[in-house]
């Protein structure tokens, strides 16, 4: 009987110590079902992993955006959902201006432990572009950082446009 505890044991710290190695991942989810209670009424949903495993991770983002030419930021806010590593978002920032959506997962501090998603709007309110920039190690795809600097260059980029075509 013992023995079998200590390998419970064993087995446990193996899986723990498995689930610390490697970097979170992020995806989203769009449009949200509206079929189900848990994601309805949501712009869209954050899943959240390790490897290919749903983990409930903290969640985190802004709206950032450019309205009537000034700068604004959103603290987003989000909901758990009864899917392990899923959250929904409900639409927090303006129908005006241009908007870029940044959505972040964290398994821990220090490098190489979040994972991000760069969620470009539409003119329409819509989701335009989803990506995770991300850096090749091997045959991995690692995410890497944003910058807050990428983001605003991107806005005022799509916000000029947006202009210019009025």
């Amino acid at each position: 009987m013992r023995a079998l505890r200590l390998l419970a044991i064993g087995s446990l710290f193996t899986v723990t110590a498995f689930a610390a190695s490697g970097p979170p991942w992020i995806s989203i989810e769009y449009p949200a079902n509206p079929h189900d209670a848990a994601s309805r009424g949501a712009f869209l949903m954050v899943n959240a992993f390790h490897h290919g495993t749903p983990m409930a991770f903290p969640v985190s983002g802004t709206a950032e955006g450019i309205v009537s030419g000034q700068r604004r930021t959103v603290s987003l806010e989000f909901k758990g959902t009864t899917r392990p590593g899923v959250y929904a978002l409900h639409k927090q920032w303006s129908d005006d201006g241009v908007w870029t959506l940044v959505l972040s997962v964290t398994q821990g501090k220090g490098d190489g432990n979040t994972a991000t998603a760069v969620v470009e709007l539409a003119s329409n309110g819509t989701v335009a572009s989803v990506t995770v920039p991300t850096r090749r190690q091997g045959q991995w795809l690692i995410p890497t950082g944003v910058s807050i600097a990428d983001v605003e260059r991107g806005l005022r980029a799509r916000a000029g446009r947006l202009a210019a075509s009025k």
